[in-house]
């Protein structure tokens, strides 16, 4: 199995920290909101075996840097072109799981000549319905309150119990990455950066931002849809709309999966993922 190596690369001034693994084509995974390229960890092995992965921790998340700055979708997509650039990839398939997705469609319409192909995982930008909890955290003052919300002992906590029942073979991945997400809030500056990033994307009646009526600029590159059918953040609904949307793309539905298919069905996943590569040809350069 390829070996995944994590490293920091300073662009603007700012660390960003990705892993990296693999040879060949790339494949670069995008992770969601207070999430991490640790995300990634139940597929990005077996990927790696026969194409080169790439993934980052965004600005504000992960071991990046967190600045005060732009944490709007176009500053993202503007990052992951700049990382690509650092790195010497002209090009490549773009995955993005829920704000993920959001990334990713940012990035394919704003720089579509980078895009070889495009996966979106439960994708937010698709649809105005997204969970209440989401919501929530969007009202104005929650930020005063989430100190209290997400002390750092509480994380401690969960962390130790995570490990607890992992070592007794209780294995509860997608619950495991909630939490992690929940322990990174414990952080200043990690709460600083997600409440500027989700109120870019998020308000309190549901999303914001919408790719729907640009989706059809996506006809040219080969795009693949993954939803789990019982994904209580965002619905299944809208993969059905995206994938109408999107002329020739590739829509599958996992039965029983929710918002993590990578972390819940990894092999289910792999299997539409490695298959889409390997019968679609990558888009190239497509700025016109």
């Amino acid at each position: 199995m390829a070996d995944i190596r994590s490293s920091t690369i300073q662009i603007h001034g700012h660390d960003v920290t990705y892993r990296r693994g693999g040879r060949g084509e790339v494949v670069v995974l995008i992770h969601g909101l207070a999430g991490s390229s640790r995300t990634w960890r139940e597929i990005m092995p077996t990927l790696a075996d026969s194409y080169d992965v790439i993934a980052p921790d965004l600005l504000g998340h992960g071991e990046s840097a967190k600045p005060v700055g732009d944490y709007s979708l176009g500053a993202f997509a503007s990052g992951l072109r700049d990382l690509l650039g650092a790195l010497d990839v002209p090009s490549a398939t773009i995955v993005g799981q829920s704000f993920g997705g959001g990334v990713a469609m940012q990035l394919a319409y704003q720089h579509p000549e980078l895009c070889d192909r495009l996966v979106l995982i439960a994708s937010g930008g698709l649809g105005r319905e997204v969970s209440w909890l989401l919501r929530l955290v969007t009202l104005p003052g929650v930020e005063h309150l989430m100190p209290l919300v997400f002390p750092r002992v509480a994380a401690d906590r969960g962390e130790d119990l995570n490990r607890f029942l992992a070592r007794r073979g209780v294995h509860l991945p997608h619950v495991a990455e909630m939490w992690r997400a929940y322990a990174s809030l414990a952080g200043v500056e990690n709460r600083a950066a997600f409440i500027r990033t989700i109120r870019g994307v998020v308000e309190p009646r549901g999303q914001v931002v919408s790719a729907l009526d640009r989706l059809y600029l996506a006809a040219h590159l080969p795009t693949l849809i993954v939803w789990g059918d019982a994904d209580d953040i965002i619905p299944v609904s809208h993969a059905h709309a995206a994938h109408a949307a999107i002329p020739g793309s590739r829509l599958v539905i996992l039965d029983g999966v929710g918002h993590f298919p990578h972390l819940q069905a990894p092999d289910a996943l792999l299997e539409a993922l490695t298959d889409f590569l390997a019968t679609t040809p990558a888009a190239g350069s497509s700025a016109a």
